[in-house]
């Protein structure tokens, strides 16, 4: 960035910079609504590995081996799904209360294969509803 621009946003970029995951969270899932920006795709680090021709098209699929652990829903046990979520990302009570209060979320990201079926039993055990991604 230029001088200029620096000094332009650095206000921004310090508030930013000083909120919690959850706040930047909320702040992101605002500016989707208000910019209308709710389904784009994340950008990736690199260029992602196309299956090889004549391939069946879930090859790729089945040989995926990190996921994202979305928390979709909560169902009944709500408390015993806060408790489990503090468990696995080591947040405070109050930020896993609020966010399983903003569902969905993503709860752990690149998680091996193992780790995140293990997680999503686990959830699943209590009465919510996860998927991988």
């Amino acid at each position: 960035m230029s001088t200029k621009n620096e000094s332009k946003f650095k206000g921004l970029i310090d508030q930013i910079a000083s909120m919690s995951v959850l706040e930047l969270s909320e702040f992101v899932k605002t500016l989707e609504e208000i910019f209308d920006i709710k389904g784009m795709p994340m950008m990736s680090a690199g260029p992602a590995a196309a299956p090889a021709a004549g391939a069946p098209a879930n090859a790729a699929a089945e040989e995926k081996s990190i996921f994202n652990v979305e928390l979709v829903s909560a169902g009944e046990k709500r408390i015993d799904v806060i408790k489990l979520v503090r468990d696995i990302t080591q947040k405070g009570i109050a930020d896993c209360k609020a966010l399983v209060d903003s569902l969905p979320q993503i709860i752990k990201s690149s998680a091996g294969k193992e780790d995140a079926e293990n997680i999503k039993k686990q959830f699943e055990a209590v009465g919510a509803k996860v998927n991988l991604q």
